[in-house]
């Protein structure tokens, strides 16, 4: 396994004495692949910068056997193959030899694939780019992205004559010095041929433009787009402000709950909403505030610090482009805030959660708060330990607030209550789930690595009871 977690061979794979490679620096040369190879064999040919990255090569060695003596040595060695310290993946080719040195790049089509060295994304706007190829002929679509290489654009002509003029014109030169922001000297097009010939634009935005269909939807920041970005005192490109944070979450340890993000986020500041969510695989929230100032404030405190003492769960924060979320007033992964009725929240159904299910009754439970008269049956309250809350009865949709939660600063809020008590995640080493409150690893925000409120020890309910809240 290479360093990055990726896999390095696919054993699957026939062999063969032409090998693919991939993850290449940025217009590697034949050279340095030679350089990467020979000491296994003969090389007797190479293709180069493959791929619309132009990051994969192709190496056929004169005999099978040498191509396996490459993959078996780095398969079983400590240190992955690498050129310009990066490290390059290889695996057998599913062709037997390399018919064709010419790169797909130099095959002439209708579309161009134009990289714009020297530039960040948003420094160059699409109608700059649309007028300087426009000059050679109508200019059907744009697409612009953002890749390894840098920052690149498709661009669509209606045929490969027109296409083949514009990249002989503007092959290695520079966009006009008036056409860019004051703050790029220069910037330089490297253009090669796109295996794609009709551009799929679902609306028009600062990111993709279809010149051919004026009836597209067109996405507000087709607007937003066309201001040049805000500099920062340095002289570089300062990121759009937003009141809506986005948060990352690394080395997820512990569980992370809307109560736990609630608690650290509103040190700063009302917090008015949280959504949780997972992508690419990794956990991420959407916190909102009042105001862009407080989520400024927030994030210069809170990025790259961690939730839980020992590195766990550590923040990286952005600023979002969403400014209203539109989020359930109450579950699991989102919550709002703002809204001031608890009755409101009471009556929100839960997901798998029965209208009035009989609920599970702690023997030393009792109310959440000192004084609670709001007792079945008038009984009278009972006592809980300290630190323990009240099971969450949901026949009880008035005369008490319905959740104990993590307090909170907003006017009205609803929610009130400790940190809750029981942990779900990884226990650590040399600890228990029984492990006293005062043991477990706390925050460097000052709370445990605790639940969400009303999860019952053990996730599990008593024999001919209903599923209980937060299971």
């Amino acid at each position: 396994m290479s360093t990055s977690g990726q896999p390095q061979f696919r054993y699957t794979q026939t062999p063969s004495k032409v090998l693919h490679l991939r993850n290449l620096p940025w217009e590697c040369a034949e050279e340095e692949l030679i350089e990467l190879c020979k000491p296994f064999g003969k090389i007797v040919n190479t293709k180069c910068n493959v791929g619309a990255n132009r990051n994969q090569a192709f190496v056929e060695f004169a005999d099978l056997n040498q191509a396996i003596s490459m993959v078996s040595y780095y398969a079983s060695s400590s240190e992955p193959a690498q050129v310009r310290g990066k490290t390059v993946y290889i695996q057998y080719s599913n062709r037997h030899e390399i018919v064709n040195n010419k790169s797909p790049g130099d095959v002439p089509g209708n579309v161009l694939l134009v990289t714009i060295e020297g530039v960040e994304a948003g420094d160059v706007s699409i109608d700059v780019i649309h007028l300087v190829f426009s000059a050679f002929g109508f200019v059907h679509k744009i697409a612009t992205f953002e890749k390894a290489a840098g920052f690149q654009a498709l661009i669509q002509f209606s045929d490969a004559e027109t296409a083949s003029a514009a990249r002989n014109a503007l092959n290695e030169r520079s966009i006009p010095r008036y056409l860019l922001p004051e703050h790029v000297n220069s910037c330089h097009l490297r253009i090669s041929y796109s295996a794609h010939t009709d551009l799929n634009i679902k609306f028009q935005s600062h990111r993709s433009r279809d010149y051919t269909n004026p009836y597209l939807p067109v996405n507000p920041t087709a607007i937003d787009g066309i201001a040049q970005p805000a500099l920062g005192p340095d002289g570089k490109r300062k990121e759009p402000e937003s009141n809506v944070l986005l948060a990352s979450i690394e080395n997820m340890q512990y569980a992370v709950t809307v109560d736990v993000l609630h608690t650290v986020f509103s040190a700063f500041g009302t917090v008015q909403k949280i959504a949780i969510f997972e992508k690419n695989g990794q956990t991420q929230a959407l916190i909102q505030y009042p105001d862009i100032s407080t989520a400024a404030v927030a994030r210069e405190a809170l990025e790259g610090h961690c939730i839980y003492d020992g590195g766990y769960c550590k923040l990286h924060l952005s600023y979002s482009r969403h400014t209203d979320l539109n989020v359930k007033a109450y579950s699991d992964k989102s919550r709002d805030y703002t809204i001031p009725d608890a009755s409101l929240l009471a009556a929100q159904p839960v997901s798998g959660l029965p209208g009035a299910p009989a609920t599970w009754q702690n023997p030393q439970a009792g109310p959440i708060y000192p004084g609670n008269d709001f007792t079945a049956g008038g009984a009278a309250p009972p006592h809980y330990p300290g630190g323990q809350m009240a099971p969450w009865d949901p026949t009880m949709q008035a005369g008490r607030i319905p959740f104990g939660s993590v307090g909170s600063t907003y006017p009205g809020q609803p929610f009130a209550g400790s940190v809750p008590a029981y942990a779900t995640a990884a226990v650590p080493a040399g600890s228990s789930p029984l492990t006293p409150t005062s043991q477990i690893p706390t925050t460097s925000m000052g709370f445990s690595p605790m639940v969400p409120t009303n999860v019952r020890p053990g996730d599990a309910s008593p024999p001919g009871q209903h599923t209980y809240y937060g299971q």
